[in-house]
């Protein structure tokens, strides 16, 4: 791997704000998931390769020379593409069972239940409908969220019938799909099916292995996550345009700061609620502070910043380093990408960290049992704890980074078709154009997680940077939009600097940033959408596989990265990786995922762990589909005459 030798604070991350609290962490005797990484550095070949199997008692087995099969006869394909379904469904698991909390969250209030919640967003819930076949005229809106919802909840228990939300893929795009066998059935049915194919003496064809992991990918990223999108957006408010600001540097001296770190909207978005309530404002005055500052961690970050404006304090290799500017009260945490390790930080300072939900609790970490019924009230009873633990605060060590940047987000869907056309001619209609006519070359999606395998936001940045050059608009989620926003590039300025001539006349005729931030992880379904949404619009060919559009995921830590890399490939979509899934062992299953993939979805996967490489790539892969469409050629502007203009006409 050829990524920085990590030697210096300075060779671990890329913004100044995390090497200032690296040094502080190191001062303050603070052992963090860095100095972690250099204590196993020396990773398990076999598991690197996935080439050990520890499925049944008669192992572990690991694949060699000498040892070409385990106990049970299985060879290093077999075993390879067992490992990989079970990362792919770990990742459906993780982003569908958030989706089937908000989903069910819905149920209960389109049912009457009581609940601390109300729609934020009728419009959202009449545009869905439509989208499922659900009649809307003259019915009242619960009435149709209560049909909404159940096909939501439905999708998620079905037995034998294919997924509803699957339907809103192009039409061409499903045919693949049901040509190949992978239509999925409900997660739920999914996820016990991948679990049962990889339980010794079952399946053991790689091919059959890996069809399936594509197949629950698709329950996720065109199931769970979609419904997690459409479900958090009629609960919450579909996101519009907004500025806030990111990094470390958003904490403040004089006021309490809460950090909300995780996955789940609910909670979070009512904290982000109550802090802006009178008599918490009072209360936090009562105690000597100006006020409360509620940040995000995570996706947790993204979700409260889409629809609140909250500041974002990091991504996720900051969240021990958040802890180590000693001025945070509480970091409350839901479920993901929670490191274990933060009650241990925590103790070094006044910081309570506080878990809330039942099946993600942390050893040494305060559990508060958080109540969705009356979810203002115990929103305020978690923050007025932590107004209480100012008091405790040491002045002494607290050093909070100046650095910060502005950001802006919001870009839903409906936000980018408004920016694009304004309220009367809201569409995709200006982006397809300026795709045609190579104003700007293609759209590529960078999603996932940071990994101190690479110095933190690396790769992200300089990929970025290269790519605003070939005029190629950048759509993000998740932790790779925060490292964005660190790096100064969700800001419309961002063009004037960065983008090629082509892509910066566009940004600026419109008013946005190059770079777009559409949300949270599960908010990748975004980026398919607005794919279905250019596939509508007509131009671009009929299917997402023929669209000049390439996935990226170039940190990847999470099993939830190498499930969205499958349904992205699935539905046409290339995507290029910072570095190898672990099925470097077999031949086989590498080429099936790299080469063999491409006959049938027109796209696959690409493991390149240089940023500029990578870059170089992705401009190759949007060149063949520009090729194929015909519109890779350059486009003269030229200013019509009063005759150019009657015979167009």
């Amino acid at each position: 791997m050829s990524d920085p030798v990590q030697t210096t604070f300075e060779d671990r991350a890329d913004d100044i704000a995390s090497v200032e609290m690296l040094k502080k962490a190191k001062e303050d005797c603070i052992e963090t998931c860095f100095d972690r990484y250099d204590t196993q550095k020396n990773h398990c070949k076999f598991g690197v390769e996935g080439t050990c199997c520890k499925i049944c008692y008669m192992g572990p087995c690991r694949i060699h020379a000498k040892a070409p099969r385990g106990v049970c006869g299985a060879d290093v394909d077999t075993i390879a593409a067992r490992n990989f379904l079970r990362e792919v469904t770990g990742g459906t698991a993780s982003h569908s069972d958030h989706g089937r909390h908000v989903a069910h969250l819905l149920q209960e209030i389109a049912h009457g239940k009581e609940t601390g919640y109300e729609i934020k967003d009728t419009e959202a819930v009449i545009e869905d409908a439509k989208l499922y076949g659900i009649e809307t005229e003259g019915r009242d809106v619960k009435d149709i969220l209560r049909e909404l919802a159940d096909i939501f909840i439905g999708d998620f228990t079905s037995q034998n019938e294919t997924i509803r939300t699957i339907d809103l893929a192009p039409q061409k795009t499903r045919n693949t799909w049901a040509a190949h066998g992978i239509l999925p059935q409900g997660v739920d049915k999914m996820c016990v099916e991948a679990m049962h194919r990889t339980h010794m003496g079952v399946d053991h064809d790689y091919k059959n292995l890996l069809m399936h992991a594509f197949r629950q990918s698709l329950s996720n990223g065109w199931g769970g996550s979609r419904i997690a999108t459409m479900a958090s957006d009629i609960l919450f408010g579909t996101p519009r345009a907004l500025r806030t600001e990111v990094n470390l540097g958003v904490l403040r001296e004089d006021t309490v700061n809460i950090i909300v770190h995780g996955h789940e909207p609910t909670l979070s978005d009512m904290i982000a609620v109550a802090v802006k309530h009178q008599d918490i404002i009072d209360y936090a005055k009562t105690a000597g502070a100006e006020g409360v500052t509620v940040g995000g961690i995570c996706c947790t970050a993204n979700e409260i910043l889409m629809r609140h404006g909250a500041p974002i304090v990091g991504n996720f290799l900051q969240q021990e380093l958040a802890l180590a500017t000693g001025a945070v009260e509480m970091m409350i945490v839901d479920v993901q990408c929670i490191m274990p390790s933060l009650p241990t930080v925590a103790e070094h300072y006044h910081t309570k960290i506080v878990s809330t939900v039942p099946m993600a609790k942390t050893f040494g970490a305060q559990h508060f049992e958080f109540d969705e019924a009356h979810a203002l009230d115990s929103a305020k009873t978690l923050v007025k704890q932590a107004i209480d633990g100012f008091k405790n605060r040491d002045k002494t060590a607290v050093n909070i980074p100046g650095k910060k940047e502005t950001v802006i987000a919001g870009f839903s869907v409906r936000e980018i078709k408004y920016m694009l056309g304004g309220t009367f001619r809201a569409s995709f209609r200006p982006l397809n154009d300026a795709i045609i006519q190579n104003r700007i070359k293609g759209v590529v999606g960078i999603v996932g997680c940071n990994n101190p395998k690479f110095k933190t936001d690396w790769y992200t940045n300089t990929l970025v940077k290269e790519l605003l050059r070939e005029n190629v608009l950048v759509v993000e989620t998740g932790c790779c939009a925060i490292a964005s926003g660190k790096d100064g590039k969700l800001t419309p300025e961002t063009a004037l600097e960065y983008a090629g001539p082509g892509l910066r006349e566009v940004c600026e005729t419109v008013g946005m940033p190059p770079v777009l931030h559409m949300g949270s992880c599960v908010d990748n379904t975004r980026i398919l959408q607005a794919c279905t949404e250019i596939v509508k619009e007509g131009g671009l060919g009929d299917s997402i596989a023929g669209l000049p559009a390439v996935g990226v995921c170039p940190e990847l830590m999470s099993e939830k990265a190498v499930s969205i890399s499958c349904y992205c490939v699935a539905s046409g979509i290339d995507v290029f990786i910072g570095h190898p899934f672990h099925i470097t062992g077999s031949k086989n299953v590498y080429k099936f995922l790299t080469e063999d993939v491409k006959e049938m979805f027109n796209a696959s996967m690409h493991f390149v762990d240089n940023p500029v490489e990578a870059a170089k790539g992705i401009i190759a892969v949007l060149d063949t589909k520009r090729e194929k469409l015909g519109i890779n050629k350059k486009y003269e502007r030229k200013l019509l005459d009063q005759k150019d203009r009657r015979e167009v006409a």
